[in-house]
């Protein structure tokens, strides 16, 4: 299970992406701001999709498979 999805990483990710910057302190304050936008719903949708993927891994018993269709 992906848990890096938990936190909205790739809505991060998408907005940071192509981006330059000077400084760490620059980093910590763009990535602050994308966080800073993430509504209720975002991190609801992550709960979700992450519930979605633990039951399928608990019926599947443990089985190896890929990808989350």
């Amino acid at each position: 299970m992906a848990t890096g999805r938990l936190t909205s990483f790739p809505k991060m990710k998408i907005q940071l992406k192509g981006r330059r910057f000077e400084t760490i302190e620059e980093i910590q304050a763009e990535s602050q701001m994308v966080l800073d936008r993430l509504t209720k719903n975002d991190f609801q949708g992550c709960f979700q999709a992450w519930q979605r993927r633990w039951d399928r891994c608990v019926h599947s018993q443990g089985n190896y498979f890929e990808g989350d269709g």
